[in-house]
C-alpha cells in the first residue's frame, strides 16, 4: 500500500466516524425546541473565554443539517483530531445543559420531592431541625399522593435519622409506616425486576427470531418474583402486567385469555381517577392497551370509548404526551373506523396523521403506514398501496431489528399480496421464494403452520390463476378459512382471510372483509362513539 492509499483509507475513516459520532449530536438537538437553541447558544457565549472556539458555529451547523467540514479542516490529522476534541467538548456541554435544564423546568411532584429532601438535608445540616420536618412532611404528604415508595422511603429514613431532634413525635409511628412502605417498595422492585426480564425475552422473540415458550416463561417469572394481581395496584405497575400480558396475546394472536387483567383494571381506574393527572404517562398507556383489546376482539364501540378517553387525556398538561402517543391513538382509530364500514374516514385519519406527525416514533410512523396498505388493498387501490409500500424501503434483515419478526412477515404477505393482486407474478414467485427461505423454518417452528399453509395457497393461485375456479382448490380454501375460525379469534388474521376468500366467491375484498368480520365477530356493529382527529 503507498503513501496515496494511506491518506485515502486514513480521510475514509476519518469521514465516516465523523457522520457516526456527528449522529449523537443531531439527535440531542433535535430534542431541543428554538427556545432552547437559543439558550444554549448564550450559554456557549458565556463559557467561551475565546472567539475562535468554533462550538456555536458547529452547533448551528446541526439546525440546518450542514455538517460537511471545511477542506481546511481536513489537510492533516492534527486539524482532524481538533474537530474530534470540539465535537466531544460540545457533546458535552449540551448534555449538562439538558440535564440542568431539565432539572430546572422541571415542574412535576416528583421532582418537588427531591428538591424538598435535599433541601432537608441541608437545614439538618444548618440546625435548622423544625423547618427541615416540615419540609420532611410536605414531602412525604406529595409522595403519599402519587405512591412514590422509593422517595417515601428516602423520607422516613432521613425522619429516622433526625428522630433525636423531634421527640414529640413517636419514633414507633415512623418505623411503622417505614415498614408498611417498605413491603410496598419491595413488591413493587420485585415487579420491574419480572418486568425488565421479559422486556429482554420478547425483544429476543420480535428482533431476533428467538423460539421460546414464552407461557412458561411468564409462569417462571411470576413464581420466581412473587408477582401477583392481589398486590395493591398502582398506576405503573398495572401499566407493567397490562404491557406484558398485550404482548403474551399479540405473540398468541388471541387476547381472550387476557380478559381478567383488562378487568382489573376497569376497577383500578374507576377507584383511583382522582390520580389520574398524577400518572397520566401510565394512565394514557393504560387506556391504549384496554382500547387495543377490545379492537382486537371486535369490540369497536368498547374501543371508541376508550379512545376518547385517550384522547382527552393527550391534551391535558399542555399536551405534555401528545407527540409520545398520537400515532398509536389515530393507528388504532382508523382500525376502528375501517371494520365499523367507514373506509374512507379511516384512510383519511391514517393520511392525516402520517402528514400532521412527523416528528413522532418511526417506529409508530411504519405501524400507520402498513395499515394504510392494508386499507388500499383492501380497497383493490393498487396504485396507492405499491406508492405507500415503496416507501418501507429497507431490508427484511433491518425491519426485523427494528420492528420485529411478526411485523416483518405481515409486511412480507402484504407485499405478496400486492404484487399477485397487480398481477406482478414474477415478482410474486420472487417474494414468496424468498420468504419461504427467511421464514418458513422459523414459522414451523413457532408453530404458526397455518400461515405457510396460507402461502402454499397463494403460490398455487399466483402460479395457475385459473385454479380459483377448481371446486377441489376452492374447497381447500374454505376448509381452511373454517378451521382458522375455531382457532384464536384475531382481527388481522380474519382480513388476511377475507382477501384469500374474496378470490374464491369473486366478492370485492372490503365486502368479503365485513361479512368475515360479521361471523367472527357479531357484536362488532354496535352503536359506536365518534372519536377525534
Amino acid at each position: 500500500m503507498n503513501k496515496t492509499d494511506d491518506i485515502k483509507n486514513s480521510f475514509s475513516y476519518f469521514y465516516i466516524h465523523k457522520y457516526k459520532t456527528m449522529n449523537a449530536l443531531q439527535e440531542i438537538s433535535n430534542m431541543m425546541n428554538e427556545t432552547e437553541k437559543k439558550a444554549f447558544i448564550q450559554h456557549l457565549s458565556k463559557k467561551n473565554k475565546r472567539k475562535d472556539v468554533g462550538n456555536i458555529e458547529l452547533f448551528n451547523s446541526l439546525k440546518t443539517d450542514d455538517i460537511k467540514l471545511k477542506k481546511s479542516d481536513l489537510k492533516n490529522q492534527k486539524s482532524s483530531d481538533a474537530y474530534h476534541a470540539l465535537r466531544k467538548r460540545l457533546y458535552d456541554n449540551m448534555v449538562e445543559f439538558m440535564a440542568t435544564r431539565s432539572f430546572e423546568n422541571d415542574t412535576s411532584e416528583e421532582n418537588t420531592i427531591l428538591r424538598l429532601i435535599v433541601v432537608s438535608r441541608l437545614f439538618f445540616e444548618h440546625k435548622l431541625e423544625k423547618t427541615a420536618f416540615k419540609c420532611l412532611a410536605k414531602a412525604e404528604n406529595i409522595a403519599t399522593n402519587i405512591e412514590h415508595f422509593r422517595l417515601l422511603n428516602e423520607i422516613y429514613l432521613m425522619q429516622i435519622q433526625f428522630a433525636h431532634f423531634n421527640l414529640s413525635q413517636p419514633i414507633e409511628k415512623v418505623i411503622q409506616k417505614f415498614k408498611a412502605n417498605k413491603k410496598k417498595l419491595e413488591y413493587e422492585e420485585q415487579l420491574n425486576l419480572g418486568y425488565a426480564v421479559l422486556r429482554r425475552e420478547l425483544a429476543a422473540i420480535y428482533h431476533e427470531g428467538r423460539i421460546v415458550d414464552f407461557q412458561a416463561v411468564i409462569k417462571n417469572t411470576i413464581e420466581t418474583h412473587g408477582i401477583s394481581l392481589k398486590q395493591g395496584l398502582t398506576f405503573k405497575s398495572l401499566y407493567q402486567i397490562l404491557f406484558i400480558a398485550n404482548e403474551y396475546a399479540s405473540i398468541n394472536n388471541n387476547y381472550l385469555p387476557i380478559q381478567p387483567f383488562v378487568m382489573t383494571s376497569y376497577k383500578f381506574i374507576s377507584k383511583k381517577a382522582d390520580l389520574t393527572n398524577k400518572h397520566l404517562y401510565y394512565h394514557i398507556y393504560i387506556l391504549y392497551f384496554i382500547a387495543n383489546f377490545h379492537f382486537r376482539n371486535g369490540q369497536f364501540s368498547e374501543s371508541l370509548n376508550y379512545l376518547n378517553s385517550m384522547f382527552t387525556e393527550l391534551q391535558k398538561q399542555s399536551g405534555k404526551y401528545y407527540h409520545r402517543f398520537c400515532l398509536r391513538y389515530f393507528l388504532l382509530l382508523a382500525f376502528n373506523e375501517n371494520y365499523l364500514g367507514n373506509w374512507q374516514k379511516a384512510i383519511e385519519i391514517a393520511e392525516k396523521a402520517l402528514t400532521l406527525n412527523k416528528k413522532t416514533d418511526p417506529n409508530d410512523s411504519n405501524d400507520v403506514r402498513l395499515m394504510l396498505i392494508v386499507f388500499h388493498i383492501q380497497q383493490n387501490a393498487g396504485r396507492s398501496a405499491v406508492k405507500e409500500m415503496a416507501k418501507l424501503s429497507h431490508t427484511d434483515s433491518w425491519y426485523e431489528k427494528k420492528m420485529g419478526m411478526d411485523w416483518t412477515i405481515k409486511k412480507c404477505l402484504m407485499e405478496i399480496m400486492l404484487h399477485t393482486q397487480q398481477e406482478n407474478t414474477e415478482l410474486a414467485i420472487s417474494r414468496i421464494k424468498s420468504f419461504k427461505r427467511r421464514y418458513k423454518k422459523y414459522l414451523l417452528t413457532v408453530n404458526e403452520e397455518r400461515v405457510v399453509q396460507y402461502l402454499s395457497l397463494i403460490e398455487q393461485y399466483v402460479m395457475k390463476t385459473e385454479i380459483i375456479k377448481n371446486e377441489k382448490f376452492q374447497t381447500t380454501i374454505e376448509n381452511f378459512i373454517i378451521t382458522a375460525q375455531n382457532g384464536p379469534k384475531d382481527i388481522f388474521i380474519m382480513s388476511f382471510l377475507a382477501w384469500l376468500l374474496s378470490k374464491v366467491r369473486q366478492k370485492p375484498i372490503y365486502e368479503t372483509t365485513l361479512n368475515l368480520l360479521a361471523i367472527y365477530f357479531p357484536e362488532s356493529h354496535l352503536h359506536k362513539k365518534t372519536a377525534h382527529l
